[in-house]
């Protein structure tokens, strides 16, 4: 059924929980799984050597987040990779969905944000309205 899962993650308690459907649907498909974080861009004023010491800082901590989801993924006979990417999470989700040919998008929401996203995540509120493909919400239980 599914071929390629995009699971996005923040390292929030919604994303693990997104992370272990994720990882129950890749074992039943035999689908790959791609997890992505997307980090904030950094401005490019900062000026050298600030601006290589801020990219090691945020590519360290994003690394931190997807790291042990890849590991647990892989520990678990699924192959899984990383993805980081710089700019806003729903931009960078949708891209990468189309761009890697995903079947579906696996994401968690925090349940907070303005009157669109009463219910939903800006960014999984966003994701939901543009995707060309199936996404699944998972919210904490």
């Amino acid at each position: 059924m599914f071929k390629r899962i995009l699971l996005a993650t923040d390292g929030s308690s919604s994303a693990a929980e997104a992370a272990r459907y994720a990882r129950e649907l890749a074992q039943l498909t035999g689908a790959e799984v791609l997890v992505l974080h997307a980090h904030p861009r950094v401005p490019p004023f900062l000026g050298e050597p600030n601006l290589t010491e801020m990219m090691h800082k945020i590519l360290e901590e994003s690394s931190a987040v997807v790291d042990p989801v890849v590991a647990d993924l892989t520990e678990a006979g699924i192959q899984a990779s990383p993805v980081l990417l710089e700019g806003p999470p729903a931009e960078a989700i949708l891209n990468v969905a189309e761009a890697r040919d995903c079947d579906l998008i696996v994401m968690g929401t925090r349940g907070h944000g303005q009157l669109a996203g009463m219910l939903l995540g800006s960014v999984s509120h966003k994701v939901l309205s543009h995707a060309k493909v199936p996404v699944l919400v998972v919210r904490p239980a």
